[in-house]
C-alpha cells in the first residue's frame, strides 16, 4: 500500500550470517531495530538476509547504503574466521582494515579484567575500516562501527539491541506513524478486499494492512492503519469502520468495538 512518508528517513536492515539462512538461529534484531526507528520516525524500507561471502556482503552493502538513509547491518563482527563483515565493509567503501587502537585498547582492558589473553583471534575484533567511528558495546567490549551511513553491529541480539539503543539518539528523526485497528469477525478477505482496495485509493498517505486468522474456529480479519498525518488517519479509520460495519451487516460478520 502506498504511504506519504517522503519526510521520514528510510532505512535497511541487513542481516549476515550462514546460520540465520540455515535455519539453525532465529533472527530476533529486525523486530527490535524496526519497533524502535519507526518511533523514532524512521521507515524501514527493507530487510534483507545475506550468507557470510565476501560477493553477497559488499554487493549488499553498495546496493543498500545508496537506496536509504541509514544501513544497519548485524552479524558477522566476532574473533572466527567467518567472521567478514569488517572486511566486506571495507572492501564496499575502498577502506583498509586495520586495528584501531581504541578499539585494541578496549579489548585488552576488557581481558585484563577477566584474565584471559589478548591473542590474535579475539584482536580480529578491533579490526575495522580506517577512519570508522565507534559504536559502544555495554554487554561484552568489544564496539561495532560506523562507516558513513553505514552502522556495523554484533549478531548477538543482547549486544545488537544494546549497540543500536547506543546509536539511536544520534539518529535523525521524521514524522512518527501513528496507527489505530479494528478487528472483524466471520469475514475472510475476500469479503473485504474489494471496498479495502478503494477505501486504500481514497486516502494514499494511510497505510492500510489487512492481517488474517482464526480464533476458536472462526475467522478474524484485523485491519491496521498507520498515518504521520492524524487527521488522514481519524478519517480514513472512521470510514474503514463504516465500511466493515455494512459488510458485518450483510454477511452476518461481527465488528468488534
Amino acid at each position: 500500500m502506498t504511504n506519504d512518508s517522503s519526510k521520514a528517513p528510510a532505512a535497511a536492515f541487513l542481516i549476515i550470517g550462514n546460520e540465520i539462512l540455515s535455519g539453525r538461529t532465529q533472527d530476533l534484531n529486525l523486530a527490535y531495530a524496526a519497533e524502535q526507528l519507526v518511533a523514532r520516525g524512521i521507515r524501514v524500507a527493507e530487510a534483507r538476509v545475506v550468507p557470510d561471502t565476501e560477493a553477497a556482503i559488499v554487493a549488499a552493502v553498495n546496493q543498500l547504503r545508496s537506496a536509504y538513509d541509514l544501513v544497519f547491518t548485524s552479524g558477522g563482527i566476532g574473533p572466527t574466521h567467518d567472521d567478514i563483515t569488517a572486511d566486506c565493509i571495507g572492501m564496499a567503501f575502498g577502506l583498509p582494515v586495520t586495528v584501531d587502537p581504541e578499539a585494541q585498547r578496549r579489548l585488552a582492558a576488557l581481558c585484563d579484567e577477566k584474565g584471559i589473553e589478548l591473542n590474535e583471534d579475539r584482536l580480529r575484533m578491533a579490526r575495522m575500516p580506517q577512519g570508522a567511528q565507534l559504536i559502544d558495546n555495554p554487554v561484552s567490549g568489544a564496539p561495532g562501527f560506523i562507516v558513513d551511513n553505514v552502522y556495523v553491529m554484533a549478531g548477538v541480539p543482547r549486544i545488537m539491541q544494546a549497540m543500536l539503543d547506543v546509536v539511536m539518539p544520534s539518529l535523525p528523526t521524521g514524522p512518527v506513524m501513528a496507527s489505530v485497528s479494528t478487528v472483524v469477525l466471520d469475514l475472510g478477505e475476500g469479503d473485504i478486499a474489494t471496498p479495502l482496495r478503494e477505501l486504500q485509493a481514497r486516502w494514499p498517505s494511510v497505510d492500510i494492512g489487512s492481517y488474517p486468522g482464526r480464533v476458536d474456529g472462526r475467522f478474524r480479519v484485523e485491519l491496521v492503519a498507520r498515518s504521520a498525518d492524524d487527521a488522514a488517519l481519524a478519517s480514513a479509520h472512521a470510514e474503514l469502520r463504516s465500511l466493515l460495519a455494512e459488510l458485518a451487516r450483510r454477511l452476518g460478520g461481527v465488528l468488534l468495538p
